[in-house]
């Protein structure tokens, strides 16, 4: 970073579950000091102060600024400090030197003094902090009620022969549902019996995860439309596609400057594969995972249901 001057101080901050590492540099990059701090809303205000001990702060590197540091991310920018979120370590700097506490949060602080790291954390403590924990919520949830599904199919399927000649030729997962509602296991006292059992009991937490869902889905459908209204009304765009985004973009998108700067967050961009004479671009493997998937599912519903998409293609 060209505007820390020699006197400046840059610290760089490894973050545990119970325990945070520190290391104070210069702007020659010396090291100054290290020392460790606990994870709780005190740590964070001995950190500032720590932090100050040597001179005037020009920035936090802090690696794991949306996990376990997030909470000190919040903390030091509620005191109007910089924050510079740090990625992993760089690997062949690993293998030269080793890997400590101390080792990984120097060398959060060198990439910050290098320029090699400038990037701004998300903040998560608006709407889209809401959007995220109710979307880990939901998605779990319907991970959850596909296993419960799948389980009964296949606990269906070896029931004893009586039992699985009733439901044989149901469609559809709620008439299944519905129908299995309907038996009354007795105690296990057979295979049969004790299939009812299992049964009534999948078939329960179907439901339970189903109602679940809907709950879920309907907090979730009135965060995101007030949070981006214009998105809900374009086509092939659902909640789930846009809550993907927004969380994402987090709550100061600013922090993105340019169209091609979310290209390269979302994993869509580009990226040179030149060598001597060839001039090539290959695809971009890097990038959000989930929000590369959401703008493929977003493409995909475009071309088939909507006419200009199916035009520009």
């Amino acid at each position: 970073m060209h505007d820390i001057t020699p006197d400046a101080i840059v610290i760089g901050i490894d973050t545990h579950k119970n325990v945070h590492v520190a290391v104070e540099i210069n702007g020659l990059g010396a090291r100054l000091a290290t020392a460790s701090f606990p994870v709780t809303s005190e740590g964070y205000h001995q950190v500032a102060a720590w932090a100050t001990g040597h001179g005037a702060v020009a920035a936090f590197g802090i690696e794991g600024t949306g996990s376990y540091g997030a909470g000190l991310t919040r903390a030091l920018t509620a005191m109007d400090v910089r924050v510079i979120e740090v990625g992993r370590v760089n690997r062949q700097l690993r293998r030269r030197h080793g890997k400590t506490d101390t080792v990984d949060a120097e060398s959060a602080a060198r990439a910050v003094l290098a320029g090699d790291a400038d990037g701004k954390p998300e903040f998560g403590d608006g709407i889209v902090e809401m959007i995220r924990h109710l979307k880990i919520a939901r998605d779990t949830a319907i991970k959850a009620r596909t296993q419960a599904m799948v389980t009964l199919k296949n606990l269906l399927v070896n029931a004893p022969q009586a039992l699985c000649e009733r439901f044989i030729g149901i469609i559809g997962k709620m008439t299944l549902v519905r129908q299995l509602a309907a038996l009354r296991p007795d105690m296990p006292v057979s295979t049969t019996a004790s299939a009812k059992m299992a049964l009534r009991a999948l078939e329960h937490r179907w439901l339970m995860l189903d109602a679940e869902i809907k709950e879920h889905e309907g907090v979730l459908e009135q965060l995101v439309r007030a949070r981006a209204p214009a998105l809900m009304e374009a086509p092939g765009v659902s909640t789930g596609t846009i809550a993907d985004m927004l969380v994402v973009l987090g709550d100061n998108p600013q922090r993105i400057r340019s169209e091609a700067g979310f290209a390269k967050l979302c994993g869509v961009c580009p990226v040179p594969a030149s060598s001597g004479k060839t001039s090539r671009h290959r695809l971009n493997r890097g990038g959000n995972h989930r929000a590369d998937a959401a703008l493929y599912r977003v493409a995909l519903v475009r071309i088939r249901h909507n006419p200009p998409t199916r035009d520009y293609i």
